[in-house]
């Protein structure tokens, strides 16, 4: 399988499968002389961990990450220091249960990748889904994590990236509430305290019925200067909305006001500028700090459209590799709301994009 690698100047890329002995990633094209240990990585896959709690899948898995090269450390250094050289992360699986899958050997489950490996390769790793599974974003979010180091080394730490869960199905949270301090405090990486008991019950009930549901995920953005991007090929959005898309169970992007903006006149959409006490501000954020493919240097916002979960336990019509029509059910264990998880994933594909329009700003422009 070819297309596994992700950036430019600072590209990733992962391997494994849901159900082999270890997943992982290749960080190339990070600066020397960072500090990074695993702790540094381990609190952004701990944030993305299954099993913490009943709204989650309850496959149980560490995901401990193993630094294998690319940092060094001797008496001349303060800690593991980035040596320029590519970084090998490596998370071993510990509770695979393939026997759970063993039903749908030669079926093709319906909302799956089965059936498109299938015809593209001609075999597929039916246990889990393989490389189609989302614990592959668990490479991810360890790549992320030396993504952000590599932005607080080039901006002093002015970057600043969070995510959020702004709507589980119909529930959406109340954006007059929205605090960031809520975000981990809560099972559903919710802004809004208010919304985490209707996300309870809706949930729940999904759940106990053997269903999934589908979620919207918003990543910020902060202290981005202006200037990074390109207006054509290269543009901030477009490789933000690449990444997005590239997770798992994502079905739609939008960055700043997205589609909404289709029902907006130039006069409501423009976001007006005025002098400022440190240059040009702007009165609102219609175009989520992205103009013409370059940073303006205010928030960058997008958002993530999540599929429901296609596992579930309700039986769905589908084929056999022999073209015979069956039935399925999906046994085994699944998240109810995926994006619940994806949260951690959102932040850290904004960072790998961050960091690799960081380094090709500065490649091109020397700062």
């Amino acid at each position: 399988m070819s297309h596994n690698t992700f950036g430019h100047l600072f590209r990733v890329t992962t391997w494994g499968e849901s159900h082999g002995p270890a997943l992982g990633a290749v960080v190339d094209g990070c600066p020397p002389g960072i500090r990074l240990t695993p702790e540094d990585i381990q609190a952004d896959l701990d944030r993305r961990k299954p099993g913490q709690n009943r709204f989650v899948t309850q496959r149980r898995e560490d995901d401990l990450v193993e630094i294998l090269s690319g940092v060094f450390e001797d008496e001349r250094t303060d800690g593991p220091r980035t040596t320029g050289t590519p970084i090998s992360l490596m998370i071993r699986n510990t509770d695979q249960r393939s026997k759970d899958y063993g039903d749908i050997r030669d079926k093709y489950r319906p909302g799956h990748a089965d059936f498109t490996y299938d015809a593209k390769y001609g075999l597929r790793d039916y246990r889990g889904g393989g490389r189609s599974s989302a614990r592959e974003t668990a490479a991810r979010v360890a790549a992320g994590a030396v993504a952000k180091k590599v932005l607080d080394h080039l901006t002093g730490g002015a970057v600043k990236i969070r995510a959020a869960l702004v709507q589980i199905g119909t529930e959406a949270i109340d954006r007059a509430n929205w605090d960031w301090a809520t975000v981990d405090a809560n099972p559903f990486f919710s802004p809004d305290p208010d919304s985490v008991a209707r996300f309870e019950d809706h949930l729940d009930g999904i759940r106990k019925a053997g269903s999934s549901i589908g979620a919207i995920v918003e990543v910020h953005a902060e202290g981005v200067p202006a200037g990074w991007g390109a207006p054509l090929y290269g543009k901030l959005d477009q490789d933000v909305a690449s990444a997005l898309m590239s997770i798992n169970a994502v079905k739609g992007v939008e960055i700043g006001d997205g589609f909404e903006t289709a029902e907006l006149t130039g006069e409501a959409n423009a976001d007006e500028i005025y002098a400022g006490p440190n240059g040009p501000e702007f009165r609102s954020n219609h175009a989520g700090g992205i103009l013409g493919g370059i940073s303006s240097g205010q928030t960058i916002v997008a958002r993530m459209a999540v599929k429901p979960t296609s596992s579930i336990l309700t039986p769905r019509h589908t084929v056999d590799r022999a073209g015979h029509d069956v039935e399925l059910i999906t046994k085994g264990r699944h998240d109810p709301c995926v994006g619940i998880r994806a949260v951690p994933v959102a932040e850290a594909m904004m960072a790998i994009v961050l960091a690799d329009h960081a380094l090709r700003h500065r490649g091109q422009c020397g700062r």
